[in-house]
């Protein structure tokens, strides 16, 4: 019988969906299910792209240009200098998603058995790309009791070797919603600048940014543009996580042509969905003044009522939709099965995604939970009785909780 490829063995699972079995099962079952588990809102996207596509008038769904549609780059442009980005639309890749980009980032800037340091906890399937890309992935741990901030820089500098090029941050991140400061983004910059490293960033939740703080983006940092690659989504931003649009943005004009190689290779990227995509471009800022609004109520709903639970620690992030909270339990990711196969209330449960799987070791996430909150404030509210109620049946739980 042949045998399976070393990299599709080493290919990790996403902790995201990896109990997603039990979830068709309790559904089966008749229990109602809260999926808070993905980052897939429930926001309507804009009629803008709705629209878009509605009224595209095609007799053929042809290829697109390699790097995407020279009127949608242009259109993205236009979208990056009302945030503060001044680009040219020749730096813009569109890519399948922000997930392609930062593949065909890697792609283009690491060498095989290359390294690239990433605070942790990180979006899990960062690993995955990594091992398409044939990157290894170095981790430098945020902690939980200091909010997920960024690690001292001397923490970060002592895993730097020769064999490091690059780091990547998520700014808001996912999946503990923290926002990285003026301050912090100069002490990645200033170790960039230092070790001629790459800086990679995954900006998607720029617009999710809370209490009248500030976003600053990596585009900005000064010295280091060459050294800059910044990965782009419309899946959060306009509630399109189907449309599958993403982008590669480098003022760096060989890591640009040099992904194009891969763009090309993959033909172009979705034709429909780039139309979309740029039918939300006309999106009004009410949509996003209303979306904002009820994330923040979302959060504050989700968040101060996990910490009314007793033993549980949750902080409160500053952007995106997502918080790590950390459980009186012995073992999460067991809980969270637990929660489907074994409990309800009142015939309703909860998915959550065990947060083990964004971390490079499990133990550092073995008692966490990364928790989305993408459902209506009802749903969420019922979902945290859910949780207090099945923290006091679980037998798990640790010792004295």
């Amino acid at each position: 019988m042949p045998q399976i490829s070393q990299k599709g063995h080493s290919m990790p699972e996403s902790p995201i969906r990896k109990l997603v079995p039990f979830a068709e099962a309790a559904t089966k079952a008749g229990k109602n299910v809260f999926y808070l588990n993905i980052g897939q809102p429930d926001i309507h996207s804009p009629q803008s792209a709705i629209d878009a596509v509605k009224n595209a008038n095609l007799d053929v769904i042809a290829y697109s240009h390699s790097a995407g549609n020279e009127s949608y780059r242009k259109g993205l442009a236009g979208y990056y200098k009302s945030v503060g980005i001044d680009i040219s639309y020749e730096n813009i890749l569109v890519t399948t998603g922000g997930s392609e980009a930062l593949v065909f980032g890697f792609m283009s800037c690491l060498d095989e058995g290359d390294e690239v340091i990433i605070p942790e906890p990180f979006y899990a399937n960062y690993n995955g790309f990594a091992t398409l890309s044939g990157v290894n992935v170095v981790p430098v741990t945020a902690k939980i009791e200091d909010g997920f901030a960024l690690p001292p820089v001397s923490e970060i500098e002592k895993i730097i070797t020769p064999k490091t090029k690059a780091i990547l941050i998520c700014n808001p991140g996912n999946p503990t919603g923290y926002l990285y400061t003026q301050e912090e983004l100069e002490v990645i910059s200033a170790l960039v600048k230092k070790h001629d490293l790459f800086l990679f960033a995954d900006e998607v939740y720029r617009e999710f940014v809370y209490e009248n703080k500030k976003h600053v983006s990596v585009m900005n940092l000064e010295d280091i543009e060459d050294n800059v690659v910044l990965v782009d989504s419309v899946s959060k931003r306009y509630s399109m996580c189907g449309a599958r649009i993403g982008a590669l943005v480098s003022r760096n004009h060989e890591v640009i042509a040099t992904a194009l190689k891969f763009a090309q290779a993959r033909l172009s990227p979705p034709t429909l969905a780039q139309i979309a995509a740029e039918g939300a471009l006309n999106t009004p800022q009410a949509y996003f003044d209303d979306v904002k609004q009820e994330y923040v109520e979302r959060r504050d709903l989700l968040v101060d009522g996990l910490n009314e639970i007793p033993g549980v620690v949750c902080p409160k992030p500053s952007g995106a939709f997502y918080c790590v909270a950390e459980l009186p339990v012995m073992d999460a990711e067991r809980f969270c099965q637990w929660m489907l196969d074994s409990f309800d209330l009142d015939g309703d449960t909860v998915m959550m995604a065990p947060a083990a799987g964004f971390y490079t070791d499990p133990e550092h996430g073995k008692r966490q939970v990364r928790i989305a909150y993408v459902l209506e404030k009802e749903h969420l509210q019922k979902a945290i009785e859910c949780i207090a109620a099945g923290l006091k049946e679980y037998p798990g739980k640790l010792p004295n909780a």
